[in-house]
């Protein structure tokens, strides 16, 4: 760990991973108590980023399957099974896509970095479509069961935005 202290900077603490070093940014005028306990709570928020980072359905194909069979059974009581659940590389048009034919669910490279709960969202929606192929009121009341839809849906259109356009839509 470094701890940088820094005269110009006033009030905010900062840090960051360079490699294996964590990297404390604290202004010069900070007490030794001060700076034990923001060297802690910077330790902690760090930790929890890269945990989130490295959410176990990021791991691979085989996780992304498992976090679908989860999801079906608290949000589609179990019943949108798929075949086989893969990562992709990034969708020009599209986050996910779901084939209900054969039960296939592919996801966008682009949402290994996205919260958890949006990633959820995604897996849910395709995991709908596998009981109901068209968006309509019957597919929306599936994909509703998950709580943070709304929440969802805004995050991946802000994340549209964002990146300009050909981007994906949070309905595929």
């Amino acid at each position: 760990m470094e701890v940088r202290r820094s005269p110009r900077r006033r009030r905010t603490v900062t840090a960051y991973r360079d490699g294996d070093t964590l990297v404390v940014l604290i202004p010069a005028t900070m007490t030794k108590s001060e700076e034990r306990h923001w060297i802690a709570e910077m330790q902690r928020k760090l930790r929890r980023t890269e945990n989130r980072r490295a959410a176990p359905a990021r791991a691979s194909d085989e996780a992304l399957l498992l976090r679908c069979t989860e999801l079906s059974r608290r949000y589609l009581d179990g019943t949108a099974q798929p075949a086989s659940v893969r990562w992709v590389p990034p969708m020009r048009t599209r986050w996910a896509s779901c084939t209900p034919r054969d039960r296939t669910i592919r996801v966008s490279e682009r949402l290994r970095t996205v919260p958890s709960w949006v990633l959820d969202y995604v897996l849910v929606h395709e995991l709908a479509h596998l009981r109901v192929a068209e968006h309509n009121a019957r597919f929306w009341a599936l994909v509703r069961r998950y709580p943070k839809t709304e929440r969802a849906i805004g995050f991946l259109e802000g994340l549209s935005s964002a990146e300009g356009p050909r981007t994906p839509t949070p309905d595929d």
